[in-house]
């Protein structure tokens, strides 16, 4: 356990937060600097060693609200950057925020492959389906028919579903959360830290301004968010309602919803979420889930340790490189191979 007790405002920085008023941002950076604190403790993370590293979008001018380094990057490389900060320096705690747009778009070819080399980096993305910064564009999570600016009679793509393009590309940790569900990010954040290799954690944003009341339909308020989405964690059963009354059963080779002591569906047939299970199967099929037909499924859905972390073998390597080598300085390399004198 690290010797100094960090706070919250350890983690804020003495700059204007520019966001709109209302903008699910807010949440998700309190969500963070509240989380900070409770990850350098368990990790026994100094101060010094948090990085953040973003792309290009509103979600991208979080790095100048937190009290660390970071790096302001360019449209869609921030994971790109990010996994050569990390190679580069193993010990830092790299973070990585950007938006649907920044890195399921442009950046959409290197978010995948960070995910697949699983290179130690904790990606939030936020998703708010609408490009913001750039006023109201489609973009790659924007509903199918959905009116915007560059979809005036909507639009005819069908959206990625984070979740399974993180699962898809062989990702090892995936969770979700929703905005003002502060405590639950947090929680996510949390386990994403500890987590040895690539985690990303989507939160679902609104943008109160280009694409407001998106995620509404299951996520508009506390009563709301209790009938339609479905909060994961390890070990426990699969349980969602006001009073937990509804559940999830997996029959006929796909997930069902079903009420608790009717239609002969006691408690001991719920599900019980394994979320470190490297098979991939039962994790799809709940990122995947859509209201209305099913809840939403929130928290730490899939958390897998991998024998392969990227920044990690890369080290390894170059240590075994480096202590077999017959060069040791410039001199060493200046003279080696083939040399003559003039």
């Amino acid at each position: 356990m690290a010797d100094y007790k960090y706070t919250p405002a350890d983690f804020k920085s003495d700059q204007e937060v520019r966001w709109c008023p209302g903008c699910g941002d807010h949440a998700i950076l309190n969500a963070v600097q509240r989380a900070l604190p409770e990850i350098a403790d368990q990790t026994d993370t100094p101060h010094n060693l948090f990085t953040f590293i973003s792309g290009i979008g509103c979600s991208s001018r979080f790095i100048y609200y937190m009290k660390t380094f970071g790096f302001h990057s360019v449209h869609g490389r921030a994971n790109a950057i990010a996994t050569g900060v990390k190679t580069a320096n193993p010990r830092l705690n790299v973070w990585v925020t950007s938006g649907d747009g920044d890195s399921l778009a442009i950046g959409g070819n290197h978010f995948i492959h960070a995910i697949r080399r699983n290179i130690n980096l904790n990606a939030i993305l936020f998703n708010n389906e609408i490009y913001g910064l750039t006023k109201g564009q489609y973009s790659p999570t924007s509903k199918l028919g959905k009116i915007t600016k560059t979809s005036p009679y909507g639009t005819v793509e069908k959206p990625f579903n984070p979740g399974e393009l993180v699962i898809g590309a062989k990702g090892t940790f995936f969770a979700r959360s929703i905005d003002m569900e502060v405590n639950l990010t947090k929680e996510c954040l949390i386990a994403a830290a500890k987590h040895q290799g690539m985690s990303v954690t989507e939160v679902l944003q609104n943008c109160v301004i280009f694409n407001d009341k998106t995620h509404a339909a299951f996520a508009g308020d506390k009563a709301t968010r209790q009938e339609h989405t479905i909060t994961l964690r390890h070990g426990e059963k699969m349980l969602f309602g006001a009073n937990n009354e509804k559940g999830l059963v997996f029959e006929d080779m796909r997930l069902k919803v079903v009420t608790v002591g009717q239609d002969g569906y006691t408690l001991d047939k719920i599900l019980t979420h394994d979320a470190h299970t490297k098979d991939t199967t039962l994790h799809s099929m709940l990122a995947a889930m859509k209201y209305p037909d099913y809840p939403v499924a929130l928290g730490v859905i899939r958390s897998v340790e991998d024998e392969i972390v990227y920044d990690q073998a890369v080290e390894k390597q170059v240590e075994e490189v480096k202590a077999q080598s017959k060069i040791h300085c410039v001199d060493d390399l200046l003279h080696s191979g083939a040399t003559w004198e003039i």
